[in-house]
């Protein structure tokens, strides 16, 4: 891969572009912009992630067949909606946790002011949002 290393020598703007997805950029707007996108990944994946794992249909489904109910909600329709209802509202406090979870090494790094000459960038590689999201799922 020696030629992209050349490439990126070559042209002056890559610079650029890796400065504005660094989230330790010495321009806090960059930062604040790939805190922004990531956490709205994060969110978003949580619930892609929730709407594929769970079925709130076949739940329903299975508690009808098998006498099953929740307390003040009829069986059927209004059980897979009450479910779709509370799946929602639990996902969002999920997802805001994983995504808080996952910028703490940055934010902690960012203002503690532990820049990579310090050790602290090779400490947000090690602890960094994303491995502590695979350790933790």
């Amino acid at each position: 891969i020696q030629w992209l290393s050349n490439s990126s020598q070559e042209w002056a703007g890559w610079a650029v572009i890796m400065d504005f997805f660094n989230p330790f950029s010495q321009i806090w707007y960059h930062a604040l912009f790939y805190f922004v996108i990531y956490t709205a990944l994060i969110v978003f994946f949580a619930y892609f992630y929730t709407a594929i794992q769970f079925n709130p249909a076949e739940l329903a489904e299975n508690l009808k067949k098998y006498g099953g109910f929740i307390p003040g909600i009829r069986p059927g329709s209004h059980t897979k909606e009450y479910i779709e209802k509370v799946l929602n509202r639990i996902t969002l406090p999920g997802a805001m946790f994983l995504a808080g979870l996952a910028l703490a090494p940055y934010i902690i790094i960012k203002f503690l002011d532990l820049s990579s000459n310090s050790g602290g960038g090779s400490l947000v590689y090690t602890f960094g949002g994303t491995s502590l999201l695979i350790m933790v799922g």
